[in-house]
């Protein structure tokens, strides 16, 4: 069987050369990675999340390796992180990412992607077109699961949004949602993360208490519990709230406002990748690059996630491919 190098969490982040290469199923393909993103569920794992063992990652741009169907080899690809099982009742309704069967690339009995290889079912691909590079195309995961929010809550443009939080979730939150609604604020605690969130408008604030309450929709991405006590406060009578975050919350929480304001809550976690991808077509100067906080080669793994965890990073990359020319963002 041939090795190939990997970062292999085992109850401890490892980097590894001589780690099993995917070997291929029926009807999947086999992908050299070319980039891959850290993300908070990444460190989430590390911590016990999911009591997942082995490769970490599922954020990748990549090119099709192998493939039984020819006409995939060479495309550069990302893809979809859960591989459903295709027969069950949620797969049938095309909810693949509830499939109660479903692995889940890097976070669920599924190896992940900071290694030169992975794999995914091929239904799970999506070609990257010319125009979007590989440092921004990195980031369609996490600005898929942005655009969910826009599958899920119709929007008629006029509504005023809160977003809490001004990490790289938040700041996606704020984005997509600008591409639909004139009026956007994202509350924050770093001046450095609120500088780059402004893009069409968008207006920021270090104090949730210089806000209005009343806004028509909420979206609580502060990674944190104790954001829904302030989604509520500020969401009006039979307004929304969005949670994007997924922490558990710790202790008693009085969800009598929502019940009193006859508030909606609404969960919103995957987004579909073509969501993504549109999204980066249809907004070339969104600015993505801004995010990218760092870049470490794939040996120096546990460097990049030391640096993933520190105050102001907001997307730190890792370089698999070392015949990548990338430009430094620093």
């Amino acid at each position: 069987m041939e090795s190939m190098a990997a970062a292999v969490f085992d109850g401890k982040l490892y980097y590894v050369q001589d780690y099993p290469q995917p070997q291929i199923k029926p009807g999947w393909a086999k992908i050299k990675v070319r980039l891959a993103g850290i993300c908070k569920t990444d460190m989430e794992i590390m911590k016990g999340y999911m009591g997942f063992k082995g490769v970490l990652g599922h954020e990748f741009v990549g090119t099709v390796e192998a493939c039984a169907d020819g006409q995939w080899i060479g495309k550069r690809v990302v893809g979809e992180i859960n591989a459903a099982c295709g027969h069950c009742d949620w797969c049938a309704r095309d909810l693949g990412r509830h499939c109660p069967n479903r692995t889940t690339l890097g976070i669920v009995n599924h190896e992940g992607c900071m290694a030169e290889f992975c794999q995914l079912p091929v239904v799970n691909l999506l070609t990257v077109t010319e125009e979007i590079p590989d440092e921004r195309a990195v980031l369609t995961e996490p600005l898929s699961a942005a655009c969910e929010i826009l599958e899920q809550l119709p929007v008629s443009g006029k509504e005023r949004v809160i977003v809490l939080g001004d990490g790289r979730l938040g700041i996606f939150c704020a984005w997509v949602l600008s591409t639909a609604v004139e009026d956007v604020t994202v509350v924050g605690h770093h001046p450095e993360k609120l500088e780059v969130a402004k893009w069409r408008g968008i207006k920021t604030t270090l104090n949730e208490k210089d806000l209005q309450p009343g806004a028509d929709i909420v979206v609580e991405a502060t990674g944190s519990g104790a954001g829904i006590v302030s989604a509520m406060a500020l969401c009006r009578p039979r307004g929304t709230i969005v949670l994007k975050s997924t922490v558990a919350i710790s202790g008693d929480v009085n969800l009598a406002p929502v019940v009193i304001n006859e508030q909606t809550i609404l969960g919103s976690r995957c987004g579909r990748f073509a969501d993504g991808l549109k999204v980066m077509r249809n907004h070339p100067d969104m600015p993505l690059d801004k995010l990218i906080t760092a870049r470490y080669p794939l040996e120096q793994a546990q460097e990049a996630f030391g640096r993933a965890t520190q105050s102001d990073a907001l997307k730190v990359l890792l370089e698999i491919n070392k015949n990548i020319s990338l430009t430094n963002p620093d």
